[in-house]
């Protein structure tokens, strides 16, 4: 990516559609545009007042090279710095026609535009000082979202709260290591704004302040990224039935047969406010059939790399060799573990006690007809979210890159409190309340890498 030049992309999926948006940014912008799109009052574009749309005609070359009208249509001047990417700017609407959407692009690139590389007009706002690190990475999540709260949680996002949360951190590490310089610059000087005990006080009042930052990302991970879920269990145990009643949907076929799930199926979905990333796999039995064998190998591998298991089991019968050494895999495992007891309209005390003493985690319910549903739900909820969490208006973490430099910032923050408490030299501290200001800087985007810059980017789509 090359800052400066201009840049141009549909920002509109191509398709037969009523109409298509493109897109022009960078120092030639207006000028590329007023070759492509003119003004029907026989005025410039440049002559309309900014951020008014106007009507005229969009033209494109053809073979021979001569201009001509292709196609009516509205554009918006967004002159620099008020506009999305903090550079001159121009939006053009046509009619949403495969052809000829791609022919107004091509003519755009004709006039002076290059393409657009992917997620070039974020980052170029970012890069122009319009919008923080996270709050880019909340629109990227805005146009991945599948859940209602996943929307919710990117849409606050994009306020800019993780960033000002940060800024405030790091504003009052600042001003204890201007306290503790000024005493190492002229130790006979009374300089000093704040005494041993007022930096320790500030210190840990931040070290409170970034681990409620840091735990957030508990709440965020579960809603942004979602929960790796497998959904195991013996062969008919209900592990369809309930993958299907969290979808809200026939996603997986249900017979009575065993067996019949033989691959693992994969969906996205919410419950309550935890997206699930779901995994419905083959029961888990001793089989000679080569075909479903392959799908309980695929399934005990899903199993490794889950956060959360739902383990199903039937209560309508009594539990067998097979159920007894399911339980016992299941307790040695690192991920958190709900027995979910299916059937239970034919449960025996017995048989409830067995799996409920079994596991830490545990909910009846009836997969075929949805009771015990809410139950999970807030189980899930209780688990993988902090219920004093506001998602609209709180400051959220919500990717590992955001945590990691939460993590290392917290860490670095309490070796300084550690070294003032121990009674070291008060100049001890500075290196690691840097290092601490360095990593919340990483969060907001003030001090990271442009390969991770260049790899976040990466993600989003031609056109935003």
């Amino acid at each position: 990516m090359i800052l400066g030049d201009t840049v141009a992309a549909v920002s509109t999926p191509y398709g037969k559609g009523g109409v298509a948006l493109l897109r022009v940014s960078g120092d030639r912008a207006l000028s590329v545009c007023e070759r492509v799109f003119l003004p029907k009052n026989q005025k410039k574009l440049g002559e309309i007042t900014p951020r008014t749309a106007v009507y005229g005609s969009i033209c494109a070359p053809d073979a021979d090279g001569a201009w001509s009208a292709i196609d009516d249509g509205i554009a918006t001047y967004f002159p620099c710095p008020a506009s999305f990417t903090g550079e001159d700017t121009v939006e053009i609407c046509c009619h949403g026609g495969v052809l000829l959407t791609q022919k107004v692009l091509t003519a755009l690139f004709a006039a002076g535009a290059r393409p657009a590389e992917a997620g070039e007009f974020t980052r170029r706002a970012f890069l122009n000082g319009k919008m923080g690190l996270s709050s880019a990475e909340a629109l990227g999540n805005i146009l991945e979202a599948r859940t209602e709260e996943q929307l919710t949680l990117a849409y606050a996002g994009m306020g800019g709260k993780v960033e000002g949360a940060c800024e405030e951190i790091y504003n009052a590490i600042r001003d204890v290591l201007a306290s503790i310089y000024a005493v190492i610059d002229y130790p006979d000087e009374d300089l000093a704004d704040m005494s041993r005990e007022e930096i320790l006080v500030s210190l840990r009042a931040c070290e409170k302040a970034i681990f409620k930052l840091s735990g957030s990302y508990h709440t965020g991970h579960a809603i942004a990224e979602g929960i790796a879920t497998v959904i195991c269990g013996r062969p008919n145990a209900g592990k369809s039935s309930l993958y299907n009643r969290i979808l809200g949907r026939e996603a997986a076929i249900v017979t009575d047969i065993e067996g019949t799930t033989r691959d693992v199926l994969t969906e996205s979905a919410s419950l309550g406010r935890v997206t699930l990333r779901l995994f419905d796999t083959a029961g888990l039995r001793d089989t000679e059939n080569p075909v479903e064998r392959i799908g309980i190998e695929k399934a005990e591998r899903a199993l490794e790399d889950a956060e959360l298991i739902l383990a199903v089991f039937d209560v309508s019968r009594i539990p067998d060799e097979e159920d007894r050494a399911l339980v016992s895999r299941l307790q040695g495992s690192d991920a958190t573990v709900i027995a979910v007891l299916n059937k239970t309209d034919a449960v025996t005390e017995e048989v409830d006690e067995f799996y409920k003493n079994a596991f830490a985690h545990s909910v009846s319910i009836s997969a075929k007809s949805g009771v015990g549903m809410d139950a999970l739900t807030a189980l899930a909820e209780r688990l993988f979210t902090a219920g004093e969490i506001d998602i609209r208006h709180d400051a959220i973490l919500t990717n590992a890159r955001q945590h990691s430099a939460a993590t290392k910032a917290l860490e670095a923050v309490r070796r300084a409190i550690f070294a003032l408490e121990a009674g070291a030299s008060i100049d001890l501290c500075c290196i690691d309340a840097e290092e601490a200001m360095s990593s919340l800087s990483e969060i907001d985007g003030r001090a990271v890498s442009e390969d991770i810059v260049a790899q976040i980017f990466s993600k989003f789509c031609v056109g935003k």
